[in-house]
Order: structure tokens, then C-alpha cells, then sequence
């Protein structure tokens, strides 16, 4: 698939620009402080309905106006499509489908997708857990897109269930002795019920993504290492701490159903529930996961070199491509849709060899976008189509 078209009003930097595209490779090049990364930001928003560069949306609407829109058109074979989506800070945003409205933005997950790439990557293998997590939600929602509701109803649920044991807990320690905590049986069969199924999925995904994640680290390294990611679940640290194993935890070879997911996590809030009031916190659920990341059977946090964290960091945006472009049976809703590949300079931070074995590794894709500061910032084997990006204003060399 690839983007033909974009147009922003009052979005970031830009009041107004309009833009064709076309497949092959793209450089926005232009000074930093210009607007490049706003453009591929834009068309990454289409795709996830978020930023990879900022957690809301206020940021996103040009000072003084009260909202941004991003109008795009992607074509997958003979099949074309305009998206339109309103961004407004404060309220709900809206969406618009070829000319109609959609009842849900979220609807629209899945009509454009992109992989992308950028300097912020190195905090997955350096940074901490949420920022992993974050990863695996956005791969999630990328290749099953029904699952925005899932994590998104799982969000609100956290978000009570913690209040109230927030609640309980001042109550604990006040001369009012107790809390009403009849409810929270309640937000516990909740929070199992969403969290379960949001686990099942990272455990696949895991699985799926790791023989990529493998392949894609020795043919950036040029063979220097073996690299892993595996998915440490906070019930992990549950049945660690117990002197009995919980009998409702798989075997080694087993495949964990959502079902058996849910009554272990039901079984360890129960357990937890003294701690949980007692600290004001949910202690166990997939907001507590982490994706671990390991180098020649170490954990590449604290021990892989800078380089080698460059390395496993393009590895794991390289795995996701291929994941989605695999055509893995029953995992992808969407494995015929290729998806686009941006790059916001990234060239710029990696040393000669990275650089080569990157460009050659992605330059078969149907749609690169890629930001520069300079032209020499982009390989020779990703030479293509040039837009000059100056002051906010675009303009196409080649």
C-alpha cells in the first residue's frame, strides 16, 4: 500500500500544505525547525492515531487555532480510500471515511499502516518497561486493529480499579479504620476479563515477532550477536514469589488461552489484594509487563555497546515490518496491505555500515519516506523522489 496524498490544516508548524506521493522512496530534506518530521508525523498519526514524538494532542494543533486536520488517501492494489481526522484537544476527535463520517474514530485503524522509524527507538532497548509496552500496544493495535478497544477499555478500568484501592488505602490509614471495598470484586473481574485478552495477544505476538526480531539484528550487526525479546508478564513475578506454583499455570509448551489467563490473573489480584490496598496500586495486570530484550542470552539493557542498542533497536522495526508483510496465517487482519516505511532521521545518527545495511535491507519496500537534514544524509541506494522542506513551505526537486 502507500499514501498518494496528504494535506494538514493548523496541524503542528503547517497552516496549510498539500502534498502528492507517490511509491518508492521520498526525502524530505530540509534544515531542522522546518516542518519535515510534521509531515511523516501526520501520515503516522493516519496510521495509529497517536504521535510518535508526544503522548497528546494538544501539541499536535498549531498555536492559536483550536484544531488540526489530516486528510490522507492510501491505495492498496486497486483499492483507494480518503481519510479525514479532526483533531481537537479537550474533545472527542472526529473522522471522516470517503466524504462520511465514521461513528468511531477508531474505525479507521487499519487503512493505512506504517513502520517507522526514528531516533527515539533507542529508548526501547535503553529506556524503561512503558516504553516497551507502548511498542507492543502500537504492533498490536497496527496488525488487529479491534484491539484499540480492548486496551483502550482496559486503560479506564485501570484507572478505577486504582482509584479505589487508592482510596482504600488512605481510608486504612486514617482513624475511619476501613473502606467499602464491595466493588472491587467488581473492577477485579474487569480488569481480568480485558487483561487477559491483551496478554494472550502479546504472548502471540512475542512468539511471532521474535524469529524477525532474530534475522533482522544479524543482517543489521553483519553477524555480531544473537539477539531475543521475550515477554516478561507480571504474573511471572506473582508465581516467582509463591513457594507453591500456581496450579493454574501452563506448562512450559503450552500455549496459555485467554481463558486460563484470566483465572490466573483473578487468582493473583486475590492474593494481592492485602499489598494492593496497603500500597494504593494494582500490582499485577499487562500494565506491569515489560518486553525483554536480550543479547547473546543477556539483557541488552545495560549491557549491549551503543551501537549494539542501534542494532536491536532497527532489528525491532525491521521484525515489524516483516511480521506485517510475512502473511503469517491467522495473525495479520491485514497482511495484504504492505506497510509504509518512514524514517525520521535516523541516517543521520547510525555509522557508516548501519547505514548501508539499513538502506539495502529496506530499499525493496513499496513506500519509503524519509526525513534528512542534507541530501548526503541519504543513502545512494535510497535515491528517489526529493522534497524541499523550508519555512513551513514544500516543494518537490525530483
Amino acid at each position: 500500500m502507500f499514501v498518494t496524498y496528504l494535506a494538514l490544516t493548523d496541524f503542528r508548524s503547517y497552516a496549510a500544505v498539500e502534498l502528492e506521493l507517490e511509491p518508492g522512496v521520498t526525502a524530505f530534506v530540509g534544515p531542522n525547525g522546518q516542518g519535515k518530521t510534521n509531515l511523516v508525523e501526520a501520515i503516522g498519526y493516519a496510521a495509529t492515531l497517536s504521535s510518535h514524538r508526544v503522548s497528546g494532542d494538544q501539541a499536535l494543533v498549531r498555536a492559536g487555532a483550536e484544531r488540526a486536520v489530516v486528510r490522507v488517501r492510501a491505495q492498496r492494489g486497486d483499492r483507494k480510500a480518503a481519510l479525514e481526522l479532526e483533531i481537537t484537544p479537550g474533545r472527542a476527535n472526529k473522522a471522516r471515511l470517503n466524504g462520511a463520517p465514521v461513528a468511531r474514530v477508531r474505525d479507521v485503524l487499519g487503512l493505512v499502516r506504517t513502520v517507522l522509524f526514528a531516533p527515539e527507538d533507542l529508548a526501547l532497548v535503553k529506556g524503561d518497561p512503558d516504553g516497551r509496552r507502548r511498542f507492543l500496544d502500537q504492533l498490536t493495535i497496527m496488525v488487529r486493529p479491534r484491539m484499540a478497544g480492548t486496551l483502550a477499555d482496559y486503560d479506564r478500568v485501570l484507572k478505577q480499579r486504582s482509584a479505589l484501592l487508592k482510596s482504600a488505602s488512605a481510608a486504612m490509614k486514617t482513624t475511619r479504620g476501613g473502606a467499602d471495598l464491595r466493588t472491587l470484586d467488581v473492577w477485579d473481574a474487569k480488569l481480568a476479563d480485558l487483561g487477559s485478552q491483551i496478554l494472550a495477544a502479546r504472548l502471540e505476538l512475542t512468539a511471532a515477532l521474535a524469529p524477525h526480531v532474530a534475522v533482522a539484528y544479524e543482517q543489521v550487526s553483519a553477524g555480531q550477536g544473537a539477539a531475543g525479546v521475550r515477554l516478561a508478564s507480571s504474573l511471572d513475578k506473582v508465581s516467582d514469589d509463591d513457594e507453591q506454583r500456581d496450579p493454574a499455570t501452563p506448562a512450559a509448551a503450552e500455549a496459555p488461552t485467554p481463558a486460563l489467563l484470566e483465572a490466573r490473573l483473578l487468582d493473583a489480584m486475590s492474593r494481592l489484594r492485602p499489598k494492593e490496598i496497603e500500597r494504593g496500586v494494582c500490582l499485577v495486570g499487562p500494565h506491569r509487563d515489560d518486553l525483554l530484550l536480550e543479547l547473546g542470552g543477556l539483557p541488552a539493557k545495560g549491557y549491549a555497546s551503543h551501537g549494539e542498542s542501534w542494532s536491536f533497536a532497527l532489528a525491532l522495526r525491521l521484525a515489524c515490518y516483516r511480521l506485517m508483510t510475512s502473511g503469517e496465517s491467522g495473525w495479520d487482519d491485514h497482511h495484504d496491505a504492505e506497510p509504509i516505511l518512514v524514517l525520521d532521521d535516523v541516517f543521520a545518527e547510525l555509522d557508516t555500515g548501519r547505514r548501508e545495511r539499513l538502506a539495502q535491507l529496506i530499499a525493496p519496500a513499496g513506500q519509503v519516506l524519509i526525513t534528512a537534514a542534507v541530501p548526503t544524509d541519504v543513502p545512494e541506494e535510497l535515491a528517489g523522489a526529493r522534497v524541499d522542506v523550508m519555512g513551513g513551505e514544500v516543494r518537490r526537486v525530483r
